[in-house]
């Protein structure tokens, strides 16, 4: 069975991309385009990783990383979020509200690779 992965970002281009690239990759992939699906998507798909936008409608990346780590049945899931917001003060408030990494946009696509299996084997 493979990984599932969510993808949340509400730039229909990047989505797209993103889930060519993971599926590419082996990964049963979920799409969210704004934080309350990103959430109704964790909850019921209970991803191992989510790549998480931060500038969304309805909730925020943050906003969505924060409730994430507060719900006990998926507390646990991965998150890698993706922004062009990189300033260090976005960066340390993503890894505040509980990010375990962070990558500004644009990204190379063997970078995101990378440091998705980076990330899934450091939690095998």
């Amino acid at each position: 069975m493979s990984t599932k992965i969510l993808i949340a970002d509400d730039e229909p281009n990047i989505l797209i991309s993103l889930e060519f690239l993971m599926k590419r990759e082996g990964y049963e992939v979920h799409v969210a385009r704004d934080g309350d699906e990103a959430l109704d998507a964790l909850r019921r798909e209970r991803p191992r990783l989510v790549l998480l936008d931060v500038m969304m409608p309805r909730k925020t990346g943050f906003e969505v990383c924060q409730e994430l780590r507060a719900d006990e049945a998926i507390r646990d899931t991965i998150v890698l979020m993706l922004t062009a917001k990189g300033r260090d003060t976005d960066v340390a408030k993503g890894m505040g509200v509980g990010a375990d990494a962070y990558m500004t946009k644009p990204f190379s696509t063997k970078e995101l690779v990378h440091k998705v299996r980076e990330l899934l084997e450091a939690r095998a």
